[in-house]
């Protein structure tokens, strides 16, 4: 069966919260860092989601990957950079295996094999699980799940695709015990 580690970085926390410009830390941290997602589970969830997708781009079928949980100044940062896009976004994944090195084929043969970065707004996360009337623990696995299909090569270019990827995220919350609407998902890129 294959295997994941997964690196988790909480940049949302009281002592990393953005002060805003009335020198306060942003309302919602308190509340949003009350209901933090354990590192097992985080290990769990990936550990279950990969054995259901069952990827074959390493031979040992072990892999890494980092989980950077922020807020939306530091994700609308990455998203003008990386996608122009200045803006708060939900979730960026950033996959190693796109990357067109020469020596992605040695890559491959490492173990683990690194899959890339997944970064998800807890912010953005809170707000949609409000409007969806869902838990934020809910929001931020399908968030997660979204970004662990990026770095399998997964994307979403028309409605088709987007439809086929919105189902998948719906089995992989469903290998964890967590069901989710996929009619009611919010644009994972608004």
């Amino acid at each position: 069966a294959p295997s994941v580690e997964v690196y988790v970085q909480n940049y949302f926390s009281e002592e990393n919260s953005v002060p805003q410009p009335d020198g306060n830390l942003h309302s919602q941290t308190a509340a949003i860092t009350a209901a933090p997602i354990p590192l097992e589970a985080w290990e769990d969830w990936f550990q279950a989601w990969v054995a259901e997708l069952n990827p074959d781009f390493s031979p040992t079928h072990e892999y890494e990957l980092s989980l950077r949980l922020t807020h939306d100044a530091d994700i609308q940062a990455l998203n003008a950079q990386y996608r122009h896009k200045d803006q708060p976004t939900d979730v960026l994944a950033f996959a190693a295996l796109e990357v067109d090195y020469p020596e992605l084929e040695e890559l491959q043969l490492e173990s683990p094999l690194y899959l890339g970065d997944i970064v998800i707004s807890v912010e953005t996360a809170q707000r949609q699980a409000q409007e969806q009337k869902h838990s934020l623990q809910q929001e931020l696995a399908w968030l997660a799940a979204h970004g662990l299909l990026h770095l399998l090569g997964w994307d979403h270019p028309d409605d088709e695709r987007l439809a086929e990827m919105l189902h998948q995220q719906d089995k992989l919350l469903q290998a964890i015990g967590l069901n989710f609407n996929t009619e009611a998902a919010p644009d994972p890129f608004p």
